[in-house]
């Protein structure tokens, strides 16, 4: 094992399954020679050794990126298609939603649509209302997509590569304010990691805490000071929301019988609503106190540092929501 950043893991990806399989291939804004490999330097070196035929620079229009990998799938390629901002969705989802969702339905099977959308997200980098928004809940409404949301380095690798060799289409969301923050160990060798299936990143009894992109970092730090105050908290990271993976989440909630959902995106209509239905509906009866969640409030995201912030789900909060439902009477 060596440590390596989430952002070079998700290099890595790319450039082993670009090297395994002639047909993968990068498409999107900036990724060939802008800013050094992409705006967050994440296909740094990829058109080097692959060349412009699969690296492949873009016009700056999102329906275009997300369309033209449809159009190849079709095809018999396997595109990955950046786009740049999770909030540029509104102008990519035409293609992501009304075609590379439906497509194979539509057509009884007959193709295939292998790809995979990469969206960086997420706040924390002071870029403001329109390159910030967390908004997989979305995707996560549409039938035909996968939706995957890696929180470490090691599964950023192992998902993508399971991603790129999928025969769905994945939207695949990448937190950018990991990409240089955080580090973690990956094999040197291959692995994959199955889309579909939670991870228990830190075992506990007292109670479950479900966390997603950045905010599972800011539940395991929660983690470690609930523990020296006595009390023992559960981290599971769902990693794929779409399909989630119930029976990990639903096996914790019945050992602790106490839940706290966190996430980063706006707690109306946010991803945890999701998760906390499924467990009202299937392990109510193993419930010792109301579900409770955590996530954003309901506005745009600030671009000043500080009210960026105060918006953003912390440490604190965790620990704060945690000691209410350990106490709860």
């Amino acid at each position: 094992m060596r440590e390596i950043f989430y952002g070079e893991a998700i290099n890595e990806a790319m450039r082993e399954e670009m090297r395994r399989d002639a047909r993968v291939f990068l498409m999107g804004e900036d990724v060939a020679h802008g800013y050094g490999g992409g705006i967050f330097g994440i296909s740094r070196g990829l058109v080097q050794e692959f060349g412009e035929e699969r690296v492949v620079e873009t016009p700056i229009c999102e329906s275009t990126i997300a369309g033209a990998a449809v159009g190849a799938a079709v095809m018999g390629m396997r595109p990955i298609s950046e786009i740049m901002f999770a909030d540029f969705l509104t102008l990519a989802s035409d293609h992501i939603v009304n075609s590379a969702a439906k497509m194979q339905w539509s057509y009884s099977g007959e193709i295939t649509l292998p790809i995979v959308f990469r969206i960086p997200f997420g706040a924390g980098r002071g870029t403001g209302a329109h390159h910030s928004q967390s908004l997989e809940a979305w995707l996560m409404h549409v039938p035909g997509l996968k939706v995957v949301m890696p929180s470490t380095p090691f599964d950023a690798k192992g998902l993508l590569k399971s991603s790129i060799r999928d025969e769905n289409p994945v939207v695949f969301f990448e937190h950018k304010f990991l990409y240089r923050s955080l580090k973690g160990p990956v094999p040197e060798e291959e692995y994959t990691i199955p889309i579909g299936l939670a991870d228990v990143k830190r075992r506990g009894r007292d109670l479950t805490v479900i966390a997603t992109g950045m905010m599972l970092q800011r539940a395991l730090m929660a983690a470690e000071t609930l523990c020296g105050e006595g009390i023992e908290a559960e981290v599971v990271d769902p990693r794929t929301l779409l399909p989630l993976d119930k029976q990990t989440i639903l096996e914790s909630v019945k050992k602790t019988g106490k839940v706290l959902i966190v996430h980063e995106a706006c707690l109306t209509g946010g991803p945890g609503g999701e998760i906390a239905a499924i467990i009202a509906d299937e392990a109510f009866e193993h419930l010792e106190a109301p579900i409770k969640r955590i996530g954003a409030p309901f506005v745009p995201i600030p671009a000043s540092p500080l009210l960026e912030a105060a918006y953003l789900p912390k440490a604190e909060d965790i620990i704060e929501k945690a000691k209410d439902l350990f106490y709860w009477k």
